[in-house]
């Protein structure tokens, strides 16, 4: 849906977002279909971006630490990108902390 030019409602074609927020993979390193694998360039961030209104969000969930990396690749096609680490105790891991990461980015 990112990749195409109706976007995501297919009843208002080209409809931009204030902000967009996205769960499909573990992390943008661990895939669980490769078929989303061209998400994760510079042209797929811009294909995603061009469905936010000036000054949207981008929210990506994923269940790793934060990648300086990652942010850098976002960096190269929104104006601003960030990793927020969220850390809690996980019941289904003995109550250990347990960090994972939401990276933002604002177009």
């Amino acid at each position: 849906m990112a990749a195409g030019d109706a976007g995501f409602n297919d009843a208002q074609p080209g409809q931009k977002y204030h902000a967009i927020l996205i769960d499909i993979d573990h992390s943008p390193d661990w895939l669980l279909d490769q078929g989303s694998e061209s998400f994760y360039t510079e042209q797929g961030f811009g294909q995603l971006a061009r469905h936010l209104h000036p000054g949207g969000i981008m929210g990506l969930w994923s269940d790793a630490k934060p990648d300086p990396a990652f942010v850098e690749a976002l960096q190269q096609v929104f104006v601003k990108a960030w990793a927020e680490p969220v850390t809690f105790t996980n019941p289904l891991q003995d109550n250990k902390p347990f960090t994972q990461t939401v990276y933002l980015a604002r177009k």
